[in-house]
């Protein structure tokens, strides 16, 4: 209803205001307005406050970063190294990141990149992902005398399995080369990618791509399409990944070929009745370290989504469609002030990317 819809954006606007994160989190005494935000697409589940910048006019470029899902993710050994040889499908979701950035004149006397962000907690030297892609592209392309002020807008929670640093890194990756008149090829940006860390190279894609090695090898694939409705679930505790790897029984991991898998659901897309090929090898150590995934993710199989899978080394949950069981996922989930719920959707940059473009804001599109 209209007024349960009003209700709905009052809260938003309260939880910009109470909570860094700005996470989905409705108390349970709201569940009329937590069940009209369920029927609602993710243009309306993110308020359109969280996409905009007061400022926005002062920075050069405003970059959407989106987080990204595993659609199944086989561990294939490890690796002399310490590494794990992995192979899995990438999807970005129209859930994110913000990242403004100014060029800085020369008259400014610049010396430094400047980092500002508004997550307690991340770091703002040059140990955090952003500065280390613009130092990157400095030091490959030979301008070393030009600097970068840079406001990181976080939404994407810590130890998820999201990508949240490594998209941010792509976009610093893309925006850097943007404001310094592209000296650098998209396939130059790909191959520095992998300096930097294992998922970055993923976000340089179209949105959705078969990723292998340490998750640095990128094979194009056709994108999946977008619009697909997908629910992401996050439990306020978090998990690291090296105590998911150290948990890791490799006699239990599955035997499914991940290019047969592959196969499935680019025949097939996400909506193949074949349940088999959504899998995670980093869902049974995960559950064993922390036993209250696997209950989030039984009471969130029976709320009737499509699909229910942990995306990559957690401990976000994502849920394919709508929950089948509306009042079910109220009762269970909704009422939880220990979870957050991000309603969104499949994007990519199909017919940007070759142009150079970059992810669009499905939230500020939808909302124009």
């Amino acid at each position: 209803s209209t007024m349960a819809r009003l209700l709905y954006a009052v809260l938003q606007l309260s939880s910009i205001l109470l909570t860094t994160t700005q996470a989905f989190q409705i108390p349970s005494t709201f569940g009329t307005a937590r069940r009209t935000a369920l029927t609602v697409k993710s243009a309306d589940a993110i308020d359109e406050t969280l996409t905009k910048d007061e400022n926005s006019e002062t920075w050069d470029l405003s970059l959407f970063s989106p987080a990204k899902i595993n659609i199944f993710l086989r561990i294939i050994r490890k690796r002399e190294d310490g590494f794990h040889d992995l192979a899995s499908l990438f999807q970005t979701i129209g859930f994110g990141d913000y990242l403004h950035l100014k060029l800085l004149d020369d008259d400014e006397e610049a010396k430094e990149d400047i980092l500002t962000c508004n997550m307690e907690g991340v770091p703002t030297d040059k140990s955090n992902l952003v500065m280390r892609a613009i130092d990157l592209v400095r030091q490959n392309t030979g301008i070393t005398d030009k600097f970068f002020k840079c406001d990181l807008v976080k939404h994407v929670p810590h130890q998820a399995g999201l990508g949240g640093g490594s998209g941010n890194a792509a976009a610093a990756l893309y925006g850097a080369n943007e404001l310094l008149g592209r000296p650098a090829t998209l396939e130059q940006l790909v191959e520095w990618s992998g300096d930097l860390g294992s998922d970055i190279t993923f976000f340089l894609s179209e949105g959705t791509a078969y990723c292998t090695g340490r998750g640095e090898i990128m094979t194009p694939v056709d994108p999946l399409p977008a619009g697909q409705t997908v629910y992401i679930v996050k439990p306020d505790i978090g998990l690291s990944t090296p105590s998911v790897f150290k948990a890791l029984d490799y006699d239990l991991l599955s035997t499914l070929d991940p290019e047969e898998i592959l196969n499935v659901f680019m025949t097939e897309g996400v909506t193949t009745s074949n349940q088999s090929v959504f899998v995670n090898d980093l869902e049974p150590p995960a559950f064993k370290v922390v036993p209250e995934l696997k209950e989030l993710k039984d009471d969130l199989i029976s709320c009737g989504f499509d699909t229910v899978m942990m995306s990559g080394s957690g401990t976000s949950i994502f849920c394919l469609g709508k929950p089948g069981d509306e009042e079910k996922f109220e009762e269970l989930i909704g009422s939880r002030d220990d979870v957050q719920v991000y309603p969104t959707e499949f994007i990519n940059r199909v017919g940007c990317a070759a142009d150079g473009g970059w992810y669009q804001d499905p939230n500020a599109a939808k909302s124009d």
